[in-house]
């Protein structure tokens, strides 16, 4: 049955503002996006968005589903035994999607146990964003992320865990190239993988085909990254000049990831280890230096938020296009980062632009986020989230944004008449 969107904006993800356009949409798919003229003759379902904007999808590339967001999510975890963890996951992935984010990156799990929630998702026997998998970080011993991740040391090592996360069916490679904020006993701005080792981390995963994320803050370790060929730097903390250049000059794509240090500093409070809260603090101001630096000078970005860290909720990930606004990035380069970049960051080639022939992955808010980003920021102004043409969550009836609850009502319908 064919549906269409019609009355207000349109926000295509490329930049573009449409007025008087309408977006049909027949079962997952957009079949048309064209002046409203055109539809005078259609008889099937409308839907009003008037005094609203409907855009793609919001595409989240850096998430950890086996956390959630407590103070200390390491300490936390180690409470659940793997079956909770799991569950867990997938009710994290639920109220992410509830929230407006219709796509996402797990960029580190637990022995794989995120896996089981990415392909009952993406085969569509539990409804929640389209979700793409890096397995076990890798990590040299004593390295950030050693506590859950594969730990490796020397090139042979290297590109043994790498090809082990291949065989897992882990669908990118994230190798871990600096200390980072949440381990104990290291330091950001420090090189952990030499570049030999990184440089060939990488090139195996490109010759199995999978593109390549690299938890990296300080600049010896992302250009270590940069030069050994990354897709993407996480975080991007301490970028020098030369740093950007050379991600400029090889294409590479930057996920800055501010709600993670933000929610840190900002519940310093609230439980969270002295030793996270120091380095936060030490690095909050230049890393949103750091991200400024690099779009003003038309660097390649793509929305991540590091869901799961201390007071980073899953759900809450919009937020992120707000705090990209606050540093001086444009309401519409915000939107375009978080929906036709992210997507071709995870190679998502049917997602993250409202064109004929993608994906019905949709989100109706109100007014227009071009010139208030909090339309799109804050799930409280989200009126639809539309997951493969189903509703996921409907403002109207009772959906917060906060549960996932409307969704899995919505979703048995739909399972039922065959999805």
């Amino acid at each position: 049955m064919s549906v269409l969107y019609e009355g207000g904006l349109v926000f295509d993800g490329t930049g573009r503002v449409l007025a008087d356009h309408g977006v049909m949409v027949d079962g997952d798919t957009i079949i048309a996006v064209a002046p409203l003229a055109e539809f005078s003759g259609h008889a099937g379902t409308r839907v009003d968005t008037t005094g609203g904007t409907l855009l793609p999808g919001l595409i989240d590339c850096h998430v950890h589903l086996v956390y959630g967001g407590e103070a200390d999510p390491g300490a936390a975890q180690v409470k659940l035994s793997d079956g909770q963890i799991t569950i867990r996951a997938l009710e994290n992935a639920q109220a992410t999607l509830a929230g407006g984010i219709t796509a996402i990156r797990d960029c580190g799990g637990k022995d794989y146990l995120e896996f089981a929630v990415r392909d009952a998702v993406n085969a569509g026997r539990h409804l929640g964003p389209t979700i793409r998998a890096v397995g076990r970080m890798i990590c040299m011993t004593g390295g950030h992320g050693n506590r859950i991740g594969r730990v490796a040391d020397g090139v042979e090592e290297v590109i043994k865990a790498v090809r082990e996360q291949i065989h897992a069916g882990a669908d990118q490679i994230k190798i871990m190239a600096t200390g980072g904020v949440m381990t104990p006993g290291v330091n950001p701005e420090d090189a952990h993988y030499t570049a030999e080792e990184i440089g060939a981390g990488i090139a195996e995963g490109k010759r199995f085909n999978r593109k390549s994320a690299s938890h990296a803050q300080g600049s010896e370790g992302i250009l270590n990254a940069v030069r050994g060929g990354i897709t993407s730097i996480e975080h991007g903390i301490f970028m020098t000049d030369e740093c950007i250049e050379e991600m400029l000059a090889a294409g590479t794509y930057l996920v800055p990831t501010l709600a993670a240090v933000g929610n840190i500093t900002g519940h310093a409070d609230k439980g969270v280890p002295d030793y996270v809260i120091e380095k936060a603090t030490r690095v909050l101001d230049v890393h949103k230096d750091s991200v400024r630096r690099f779009h003003a000078a038309g660097g390649l970005i793509a929305m991540g938020t590091d869901a799961g860290t201390p007071f980073n909720l899953h759900g809450a990930n919009a937020l992120e296009l707000g705090y990209m606004v606050d540093i001086g990035i444009p309401a519409s380069d915000a939107l375009v980062i978080s929906t036709r970049n992210a997507a071709d960051l995870l190679s998502l080639d049917d997602r993250g632009v409202i064109e004929k022939g993608n994906k019905a992955d949709l989100l109706v808010v109100d007014g227009n986020p071009v010139e208030n980003i909090a339309m799109a920021a804050e799930a409280a102004n989200h009126r639809l989230v539309i997951k493969d043409g189903i509703v996921a969550r409907d403002r109207a009836a009772g959906g917060d944004g906060k549960t996932a609850t409307p969704l899995a009502a919505r979703f048995a319908t739909a399972a039922g008449a065959g999805f």
